[in-house]
């Protein structure tokens, strides 16, 4: 889809080289600019004692790209990293805004030089105020100054501490948004422009619902533990062989009898505390305590069988071998293979499907294209012979 696009990376860690590598995934040429040491991304595991070839989070973010070595600390391999955004369509970064300024590569100067180019600047907290250059990584700005983990956790409860990269990948799914919108824009103004996003906009906007009622009303309601949820017919529960399943019931009126029909227990539509929504609001401590009984008294096998045939609308609570089982997931194009030295090996797919894609491409080692990549140059260098025509 993306084969014409250049992207020149100058990226560490997550969220840069997450948002090149869904263009490389989508076929881009992309060239990931390491300095002599690497990414450390690379190091994950080394950096606590693990001694192996393999990083699946690193190869999940930097599959199908190019891996250049340069020493941007250099003048001349600095000057050669202006030569690669020379050719490029795109460049994506999430370093620093003081050390892409130290390096002449911030934004303003890079686009003054190279007016075509579209900037993907990625930063924890935006490129102005007096925290821009504070470190964030997701956990920080995403999840801690954005209010999501305050918001979703119970009061009096510690902040849980947060699966990692998920806040990183939310933010360059925005980017990847950004930059195509941008180089559509390109292809009418035969312009470039810089585009922002941040780990913190990016986590308020995903906290947008709760946000927009914060801003409105100056308030919102607290989360609250399952056993005291306000929408009974919207909660997690737990079947007799302890596995969980969610409730979907959010229209309730509608969703609240098939759901007493595949529980058998129809004599609970008229009770004087739970026939309407309001009423099951009201009372829905005592009523997720009656449900947690009943489905307490039944393997999850038994009420999947009973709400496909009642049309309840439910799911369930799946572990990540459970996902990696699924077939729908399967069916649904969420994995892919990544070719390895050794054994190719499963890994995630892009979250953006498209018929007939391309397989997906291998990881490069660090510095693997650098002789290859330099060698193109030293061809746009070249000046044509007297004969030649465009």
């Amino acid at each position: 889809m993306l084969e014409s696009l250049r992207v020149v990376e100058l990226g560490i860690w997550v969220a840069g080289p997450a948002a090149a590598g869904v263009m490389a995934d989508l076929g881009a040429d992309v060239i990931k600019v390491e300095a002599p040491a690497g990414d450390p991304m690379r190091q994950l595991f080394r950096a606590v004692g693990v001694d192996v070839d393999v990083v699946p989070p690193f190869d999940l973010d930097n599959r199908g790209k190019r891996s250049v070595v340069l020493d941007l600390a250099d003048p001349g391999q600095l000057e050669t990293m202006h030569e690669l955004l020379a050719t490029a369509d795109v460049f994506v970064t999430n370093l620093r805004p003081a050390a892409l300024e130290r390096l002449g590569l911030d934004p303003p100067t890079v686009t003054d030089r190279h007016q075509r180019l579209v900037v993907a600047a990625i930063t924890g907290y935006g490129r102005v105020g007096p925290d821009r250059d504070r470190a964030g990584y997701d956990v920080g700005a995403f999840w801690a100054r954005s209010g999501a983990a305050d918001t979703m956790t119970p009061p009096g409860v510690a902040p849980g501490n947060f699966r990692p990269g998920f806040g990183d990948h939310v933010t360059a799914i925005t980017a990847v948004a950004g930059v195509l919108a941008a180089v559509q824009e390109r292809s009418v103004t035969g312009k470039g422009r810089v585009i922002d996003v941040s780990l913190l906009g990016t986590g308020i906007w995903v906290m947008g619902w709760d946000m927009s009622i914060q801003l409105w009303f100056e308030r919102i309601s607290s989360t609250r533990p399952r056993e005291r949820h306000d929408a009974p017919m919207v909660n997690s529960y737990r079947a007799g062989d302890d596995r969980w399943f969610w409730l979907l019931g959010l229209e309730q009126d509608r969703h609240w009898i098939p759901t007493l029909t595949a529980l058998d227990r129809l004599d609970l539509a008229e009770h004087p505390d739970y026939a309407t929504a309001s009423l099951r609001m009201k009372n829905s401590e005592a009523l997720i305590a009656l449900l947690d009984a009943d489905f307490d008294a039944r393997p999850r096998s038994y009420w999947i069988d009973r709400f496909d045939e009642a049309g309840v609308w439910w799911a369930p609570v799946s572990t990540l071998a459970d996902a990696a089982a699924d077939p729908q997931a399967a069916a649904a194009g969420v994995f892919t293979t990544i070719p390895h030295d050794g054994p190719s090996y499963r890994s995630v797919a892009a979250p953006i499907g498209f018929d007939d894609a391309a397989p997906t491409r291998a990881v490069p080692t660090l510095g693997q294209h650098t002789e290859e990549v330099l060698a193109e140059l030293a061809t746009r260098r070249t000046p044509r012979s007297a004969g030649s025509s465009d």
